[in-house]
């Protein structure tokens, strides 16, 4: 890994130069181009810059957000909310409740990313606000074990529903999984790195998928309600304990369960260089994709409660087959192939946010400089989408990948408070800081107390993976300080290895380095 260079800009520097602010400076061909840009590619750019392009519309993002939250879960397993709020009204009071906080961390999120306007999320704003060993850390955790393992997993559900058609009566042969599971990764990281058009076209198409998926449940519930046969939605009912055993640090770990659901809420914030009027458009996506998310999720609840008792969603291992069994008759099928449509789309989007990860790590020198390429003809990041992918593929051959989820799960926390946290630093330290969109303070101020409230659930629930997942953490402060803090010292020959690595990987991937650093956006 190449040093970062210790002139990264700090909060006093941003305000001295406005060019320390990160952000890409789009060319236009005249002044009123800004009112058009929800119409149209942003291909004015110099023939000659390599660069990554302005393609993303704000639908695009909304299908990237919703894309991305929306996996197997609110198909397979809800249960377990219930499980810990003990009854119905509880449980739903619990989903909404996660949606509207998962909804001001994603507001934070628009503050952060319209101010910071560079792509690759918190690690960006974290490597602003507090500094490179931080900004490292996130980075290391991300790239070793959260996204490939998220991207294995997600693929793997994929794979299983999409066989369960051919294996109803047995188990489908794990070597079969695992095999379509790897081509599924392989062909959606060929289709990313082809064009990030064809990337966020297969995001939207699957995020209808499986939004329609969620409408047809939906609908199956409301008739059922209409019919008279939704009982336990009575609100006599619903607050009635379905088990006798409900405390409130269950609730808690419910509220937890529910935020997960939830994860992915950020991800627009990765690609915030490749969207179209990011000022405009990166909080327009936020605030349709997140109330969308909630209502749907909502109702998809409602719904399962409306077709099956309390007990039978607790039986369940996959609610929503038991839905379609019981309701959709012949056309039960249509859960499996929705559920896998939906984590097909999933993997899609895993591979186009997290690569753009790698991609800005790179750039900042805290990761192999090959991995900041970008090809010559489809502008898109394809070394840092091979490596992603590579990592994806190399966890699938890893007997127990839900281990190390395990041990890491509650990493992103750590980071999402890390990064709300600089924000509320900022607040003071910069007040007159120029910033498109300002939050109430008492907003992040709250979700950083949410964080805590999740990180201290984590470690009374599961203390021991918790500090595995800590320790496998602080094993990048020795990676930096070998390959960043003393890359001057590196011998001769590991950086004539490094070179040599680069020159391969430029003429392979036929990419070059960026050759604009992104500035100022219009």
């Amino acid at each position: 890994m190449a040093a970062l260079n210790d002139t990264n800009a700090s909060g006093d520097n941003l305000l001295k130069n406005e060019d320390s602010l990160p952000a890409v400076e789009l060319k236009t061909k005249d002044k009123n181009h800004d009112q058009h840009q929800d119409n149209q590619d942003v291909d004015v750019l110099d023939q000659d810059e390599v660069r990554l392009k302005r393609t993303i519309t704000v639908m695009n993002g909304v299908g990237i957000i919703v894309g991305n939250i929306i996996g197997s879960g609110i198909f397979v397993s809800p249960k377990g909310v219930l499980e810990n709020t003990g009854s119905v009204g509880l449980s739903l009071i619990v989903w909404t409740m996660c949606g509207i906080l998962s909804t001001i961390g994603a507001l934070c999120y628009a503050e952060l990313g319209t101010t910071i306007l560079e792509s690759g999320g918190d690690y960006a704003y974290i490597l602003k606000i507090f500094g490179s060993l931080l900004a490292f850390l996130r980075l290391w955790i991300a790239v070793l074990i959260i996204y490939p393992t998220n991207q294995a997993i997600i693929a793997l559900t994929f794979a299983k529903y999409a066989v369960f058609p051919f294996f109803e009566t047995c188990a489908a042969p794990e070597s079969a999984v695992r095999l379509l599971a790897a081509i599924c990764i392989c062909i959606l990281t060929w289709v990313n790195c082809k064009s990030v058009k064809w990337a966020t076209r297969v995001q939207d198409i699957f995020t209808f998928a499986k939004l329609g998926a969620l409408i047809l449940i939906i609908i199956c519930g409301f008739v059922q309600i209409f019919r008279g046969k939704a009982k336990y939605l009575d609100p006599s009912v619903s607050m009635l304990p379905v088990k006798e055993d409900v405390s409130a640090d269950k609730i808690a770990i419910a509220a937890y369960q529910g935020f997960f659901a939830y994860a992915g809420w950020n991800y627009l914030n990765f690609i915030t260089e490749e969207m179209i009027n990011p000022y405009r458009n990166l909080p327009r996506a936020i605030l349709i994709s997140m109330p969308l998310v909630t209502i749907v999720y909502i109702l998809a609840n409602v719904a399962y409660f409306s077709a099956m008792s309390p007990n039978d969603l607790l039986a369940s291992d996959a609610v929503a087959v038991t839905l379609g069994n019981n309701l959709l008759g012949v056309m039960a099928w249509i859960i499996p192939i929705s559920v896998a449509m939906s984590t097909f789309g999933g993997v899609n989007g895993s591979l186009l946010v997290s690569s753009r990860c790698f991609f800005v790590g790179a750039r900042q020198s805290h990761m192999p400089e090959c991995l900041a390429l970008i090809n010559i003809k489809n502008y898109t990041p394809v070394p840092a989408l091979l490596c992603t992918a590579g990592l994806s593929l190399l966890m699938l051959v890893t007997s127990d990948i839900e281990s190390l989820i395990n041990y890491v799960g509650f990493a992103n926390w750590v980071w999402y408070g890390v990064a709300i946290a600089g924000q509320v630093y900022w607040r003071f330290k910069f007040p007159d800081l120029d910033r498109p969109i300002k939050l109430n303070i008492a907003l992040p101020i709250l979700f950083c107390i949410i964080c805590a409230f999740i990180l201290i659930l984590s470690f009374v629930s599961a203390f021991w993976e918790c500090v595995i997942g800590t320790a496998i953490t602080l094993t990048g402060i020795p990676v930096y300080l070998i390959f960043v803090t003393f890359e001057n010292r590196h011998p001769a020959w590991f950086v004539n290895l490094k070179q040599n690595l680069t020159k391969f990987v430029q003429k392979a991937c036929i990419a070059l380095p960026q050759s604009v650093q992104p500035t100022k956006a219009d």
